[in-house]
């Protein structure tokens, strides 16, 4: 059975939208909740481009303190989900992981030409984890943020590798310690790769499973 991290780890690398809960500044003491297109870093936290006109962001101006929800249905009524709970703030102009989140979104590219869109980072604080029936508990933030993670250049020495020697058709968007994310005619999928999360020197670990060689 997977572990809690593990499944909010998939969770967060299979979907592509979240909903966005902030404190409502039109009506206060309310929550305001929407739906907003999101990547993960390479420590597995959320990424938003949201315009400093949404709603959201401008409550986000005034309180950092949000939640974010995401869910996956597992069939036969059940739904995965998770809910973070934590502060949602925004990214220092130079920072890389803008780039990642362009890999999943390149539309995206667009907005920021406009000049009031801007990416954030989703802190989280305590994460809320319902793997199916009877699967439930809470975790500390910082198992996410601390769970193994690629740092962004070994990332793009990897994408640079693999890419090439992928099939026609197939796309390639990341690649974590967990798992890649491709395109396969169009469509995006997770690949978690088959012996658990890789670290330290293994990038031969993660070329011979995306491209089906044997290890």
């Amino acid at each position: 059975m997977s572990s809690r991290l593990e499944i909010l780890v998939e969770l967060l690398h299979h979907q592509s939208e979240v909903a966005l809960a902030t404190h409502s500044v039109a009506m206060p003491g309310y929550p305001y909740a929407t739906a907003v297109a999101f990547a993960t870093d390479e420590r597995h936290r959320p990424l938003v481009l949201i315009s400093h006109l949404a709603e959201h962001t401008q409550n986000l101006a005034v309180d950092a303190r949000a939640s974010l929800a995401v869910a996956r249905s597992l069939g036969g009524g059940e739904i995965a989900r998770a809910s973070l709970v934590g502060e949602l703030l925004p990214l220092a102009g130079d920072d890389p992981a803008g780039k990642r989140y362009l890999r999943f979104h390149p539309a995206a590219a667009r907005f920021l030409e406009l000049g009031d869109f801007r990416f954030h980072r989703f802190e989280p604080k305590r994460i809320r984890i319902v793997g199916g029936f009877g699967q439930a508990g809470w975790l500390d933030g910082r198992l996410l943020v601390d769970a193994p993670h690629l740092a962004l250049d070994e990332e793009e020495t990897l994408l640079a590798a693999v890419a090439p020697k992928l099939p026609a058709g197939v796309g390639l968007l990341g690649i974590d310690a967990y798992g890649a994310d491709l395109v396969i005619e169009g469509t995006r999928t997770r690949k978690t790769f088959a012996r658990g999360p890789v670290v330290g020197a293994a990038p031969d670990a993660y070329l011979t499973e995306l491209i089906g060689e044997k290890s």
